[in-house]
């Protein structure tokens, strides 16, 4: 078989009718099951796409990896997972595709390189960027190939990754099952062009639409594509028109359209179109249909029993697979060496930037000026030079797109170490973060993991007023599957990131702008740091100062000006803000029995609020008086710099607190 004229033998036409026909009827059963509520939440189908997923997924190798979106059930089915394991997924079952985890919207499957699912409109685009970067890095032979409806066009994310495919010459093939309904929308109602495939063409790849209800159309287009990506390097995009029969979701009343229109598609098919001309050219027959059609009903079938009969996840197991179970051993403290240089916390964060990419082949450097401006506080400055652009790689100005195409190189093996400038930018990645890099492990029921750092400046006191001066570390605190590091010292900025980059899981650093040109003594021997536990910067025994990142040092000031009045002040530098180390926090606490926590977040919803309630859940009993905090004022950080002082924690507003705190 040519790329570009498919010869249809006899057996190869019966594997394309089959393989739509067994998606047909799979989802067939899938809506009477949904109806009997065996399966719940969304249920998107497929019903009139098959040609797609027939027509592409076969023509791909092993090794090439599939992003899905959340009709993706004959994206699986043709990919090669069995029925058993995706319909058990759908029931919510633990022996599922993803363990139960998933449910209809997520299923994946490592073995066959199946990605998952994504239920965020466009946001696998960035994934399979990612992924092919990663590929394209470590010199393999692969396409990374991502579905994704006609709606997604209308997001970010679908810009942002075309430009980073064609940018980057990434093996990227783009496969847009355009139904002609953003949910219940029609495309005409949402773009100002509807010709999408002119869209991806005006990103410099070469762009095709095909008529998606043809299998045999989009096998060759498919075909002529992958050979070409194979060829060139280059991304390729296809726009196969199609149409969905049934409702967006099984939720959907589809009041949008009438059964006219829907009944007009019938007609045309892809099943209906293809088995049609198959019998009329002779090259199936009847009993050939029977045969198959017979054939997927007792998989069905057998499929149902698997499914119903299958063990529930015991609720032991409620908490497994949110991160992995099994890390690195914390590194050993690297001995002192006696002599010591003079730095600054920017050049030491640069200094284990450089380690890291001389260390491993597998990390590189990505974000917006990373390269040739040296970053935007000059963390990076010279880096490009040493190291190249590749592995220092500049990005565009597209947060959730090169997040999420850092997510996707992680996922393909990768170590990278994606900068997002500020961590007010941050909010522009926040789906990736949070709806991707969080959840893909607990997701895919630990099938795959995200093991990337993400660091930011955070913090105020610089003077860049409300849009730029936020310390949002606390909120990031909040989702499960993430790490938080808040590095304060020398000695962190160094470390922590070599220990971030073995974690398997996804870590985010929030650096303290107001720290970059602090000043100290780093020994020279300075390695990787631990990055579990708080840390005792100073022993005391009258009141615990619990802080960490920017506020540290303020906290210690505070410390030595109660010391002058006689209170002796222990300050905890809680280093890692998720896991919290709550051994150490109670510990000082159970000692001092009262204290206060400095946090430069808002106070309504903060860390230290969190902290709080933890204290009183386990150490309430320890203390001899009510618990206090220090935090942001409950304004967007102002300009003028006297107000910007008195909106965030300061040494006196510390020492008022302890002061009080202890009655005096």
């Amino acid at each position: 078989m040519t790329a570009d004229k498919p010869r249809l033998s006899r057996a190869h036409a019966l594997d394309l009718l089959k393989t739509m026909i067994r998606i047909r009827l799979f989802e067939d059963k899938c809506a009477e099951l949904y109806t009997r509520e065996k399966i719940r939440g969304f249920l998107h189908l497929y019903d009139g796409e098959e040609a797609i997923a027939a027509g592409v997924i076969p023509a791909l190798e092993p090794g090439d990896r599939i992003v899905a979106t959340y009709r993706e059930h004959g994206h699986a089915l043709a990919r090669g997972l069995s029925m058993n394991t995706v319909l058990a997924e759908m029931y919510g079952k633990a022996s599922g595709c993803s363990g139960g985890r998933g449910g209809s919207m997520h299923l994946f499957d490592r073995a066959t390189n199946f990605c998952g699912g994504n239920a965020i409109v466009g946001g696998g685009l960035p994934l399979a960027v990612g992924m092919a970067l990663g590929d394209r890095m470590h010199g393999e032979d692969r396409v990374s190939a991502c579905f994704f409806g006609e709606g997604a066009v209308a997001e970010g994310e679908f810009h942002e990754s075309l430009n980073l495919a064609a940018l980057w010459t990434l093996p990227v093939l783009f496969v847009c099952e355009n139904n002609g309904y953003a949910m219940g929308t029609a495309l005409e109602y949402t773009e100002s062009e509807t010709d999408i495939h002119v869209k991806a063409a005006s990103y410099g790849m070469t762009s095709e639409a095909v008529d998606g209800m043809d299998v045999v159309a989009v096998e060759a287009a498919t075909r002529r594509a992958l050979a070409r990506i194979r060829e060139t390097g280059r991304p390729h995009f296809l726009e196969c028109r199609t149409y969905r029969f049934r409702a967006h979701s099984m939720f959907d009343a589809q009041l949008y359209r009438d059964k006219a229109e829907v009944e007009g598609w019938r007609k045309k098919g892809p099943i209906v179109r293809f088995q049609g001309w198959l019998t009329e050219t002779g090259l199936a027959h009847a009993d050939d249909i029977a045969r198959i059609e017979q054939e997927i009903h007792a998989e069905i079938d057998a499929a149902v029993a698997f499914a119903e009969s299958a063990e529930w996840e015991p609720l032991e197991e409620l908490t497994r697979h949110v991160v992995a179970e099994e890390r690195p051993a914390p590194p050993v403290p690297a001995a002192a060496s006696g002599e010591t240089d003079e730095t600054t916390y920017r050049d030491a964060v640069k200094e284990a930037i450089s380690e890291a990419l001389t260390r491993d082949d597998r990390v590189f450097l990505m974000g917006e000026d990373v390269g040739r401006y040296g970053g935007c506080y000059a963390v990076s400055k010279g880096l490009i030079d040493s190291f190249g652009p590749d592995r220092v790689r500049d990005t565009p100005l597209s947060e959730s797109g090169f997040t999420g195409a850092g997510i996707g190189a992680a996922l393909a093996g990768m170590r990278p170490i994606v900068e997002l400038m500020t961590v007010n930018f941050s909010l522009l990645a926040l789906d990736q973060i949070l709806n991707t890099a969080a959840t893909i492990r607990h997701m895919s029921g630990n099938q795959f993991g995200v093991p990337l750092v993400i660091r930011m400046a955070t913090g105020a006191g610089r003077q860049l007023a409300a849009q730029h001066s936020h310390s949002l570390e606390g909120w990031y605190a909040h989702i499960p599957g993430l790490r938080v590091l808040a590095p304060a010292t020398l000695e962190d900025a160094r470390g922590m990131l070599w220990t971030a980059l073995e974690d398997p899981d996804p870590v985010l650093i929030f650096e303290n702008v107001m720290l970059y040109n602090r000043t100290g003594q780093l020994d020279r021997n300075a390695g990787p740091v631990d990055i579990d536990r708080a840390a005792v910067r100073r022993q005391g025994a009258d009141i615990s100062l619990i802080t960490y990142g920017g506020s540290l040092f303020k906290t210690l000031d505070a410390a030595e000006a109660l010391a002058s009045e006689g209170i002796d002040a222990e300050v905890i530098d809680l280093r890692v803000l998720r896991p919290l180390d709550d051994a150490t926090i109670m510990a000082s606490v159970s000692k001092t029995r009262r204290a206060v926590i400095v946090d430069e977040g808002w106070r309504s919803g903060s860390l230290a609020a969190e902290i709080m309630a933890r204290i009183n859940e386990q150490a309430f009993w320890s203390l001899d008086g009510p618990l206090a905090r220090v935090c942001s004022e409950e304004v967007p950080i102002p300009y003028p710099k006297h107000l910007e002082d008195a909106s965030i924690p300061q040494a006196p507003k510390i020492v008022a607190a302890a002061k009080a705190a202890l009655g005096r």
